[in-house]
């Protein structure tokens, strides 16, 4: 199997970390993965703001990047839930027939870690160990737009040592939303402060969710309230083995 990473524009920039701890995982899994130079952003930051056309370089770009491989993975319920859903709407409005074929190799082929180790390696059990207390945050796109269901708990439940306890209104988003959070600041940081808060009642060490852009939002919230609690991407708690505490 051909497999390549995704490792998104916010990853790329501010937490290199998620890419190499997906990296790690898979190849202790027994899977290669190949890291095309060539990719840049999935386009979703256009599309969210109503510019389908001007996402179309973009949608074309990642089709060039991610062609030939039978899976794409990525450390991001946001941008995966974007190349599933939204590749397909640039492609037909653009007219281009042959990228709305290209969209129609890639976008299947697209995964979010949790989907691609539940569904199509078919384990849960990755032999992590990490002894903290953990409480899960479902990100919006995730839960809303890919689904992804409980496959992220089944992973965090089968890690060694980890405790996992339940975060209070966890469906509730927390106010990131990209472009959101500048357009309505003040609206942004209310809902993250009531994240913030309900993550403080939970008495867990470390807050884990599947985008590192909504860990950013919350984590800053966390962070200025002095909360003690700090937060990890998923694919870094998947990655963590007792020898390398």
């Amino acid at each position: 199997m051909r497999v390549a990473l995704m490792v998104t524009c916010v990853n790329d920039a501010m937490f290199p970390g998620t890419g190499a701890a997906v990296v790690r995982l898979l190849r202790r899994l027994g899977v290669e993965v190949d890291f095309p130079e060539a990719q840049t952003c999935c386009g979703q930051p256009m599309v969210n703001t109503g510019y389908l056309d001007e996402a179309v370089p973009a949608v074309r770009s990642f089709v060039d990047a991610f062609a030939g491989y039978d899976a794409v993975v990525t450390p991001s319920g946001s941008c995966a839930g974007s190349v599933r859903h939204q590749h397909g709407l640039v492609a037909r409005r653009s007219g281009d027939r042959a990228l709305e074929r290209a969209v129609g190799e890639t976008s299947p082929r697209t995964y979010e870690l949790s989907e691609f180790l539940v569904d199509v390696l078919g384990v849960t059990d990755v032999g992590a160990y990490f002894p903290h207390t953990v409480t899960y945050h479902p990100t919006c796109h995730s839960l809303r737009m890919l689904r992804v269901g409980d496959r992220p708990r089944r992973l965090l439940e089968a890690v060694r040592g980890l405790r996992l306890v339940d975060l209070p209104h966890a469906e509730e988003c927390c106010g990131f939303g990209g472009t959101f959070a500048m357009k309505n600041a003040e609206t942004s940081v209310a809902m993250g402060s009531d994240k913030a808060r309900h993550v403080r009642g939970t008495g867990a060490e470390v807050l884990v969710a599947g985008d590192n852009s909504c860990l950013m939002h919350v984590g800053g919230l966390l962070s200025r309230g002095r909360s003690g609690v700090r937060v990890m991407h998923l694919a870094e708690v998947l990655a963590s083995t007792e020898e390398g505490r």
